[in-house]
């Protein structure tokens, strides 16, 4: 995938030119990055581009993290319905 399509207004990009950043702020613009690039796209490849490009040597960045983060599966959510939430009974 080309750099272009993957950060099409350059958002990651800039934050990793952002002395002092914090992973909140980096957090902030993945959520505005992920708005803004086409439909259709695999976002999975797009972040593997975006790691590749500007994640090399940046290991401590905090958008590497959050990049990195972006591609581990979420934790399976936990119904809680019925009796047991009603009574605060934990499964």
């Amino acid at each position: 995938m080309e750099l272009a399509e993957a950060d099409p207004k350059g958002l990651v990009r800039e934050s990793y030119r952002i002395e002092g950043i914090t992973p909140g702020e980096c957090r902030s613009i993945f959520v505005d990055w992920a708005l803004s690039i086409p439909a259709g796209l695999s976002v999975p490849d797009a972040v593997r581009t975006l790691i590749a490009e500007y994640g090399q040597g940046m290991q401590d960045h905090p958008m590497t993290g959050v990049l990195a983060a972006a591609l581990t599966a979420p934790d399976l959510p936990r119904r809680r319905g019925g009796r047991a939430a009603r009574q605060g009974i934990s499964g």
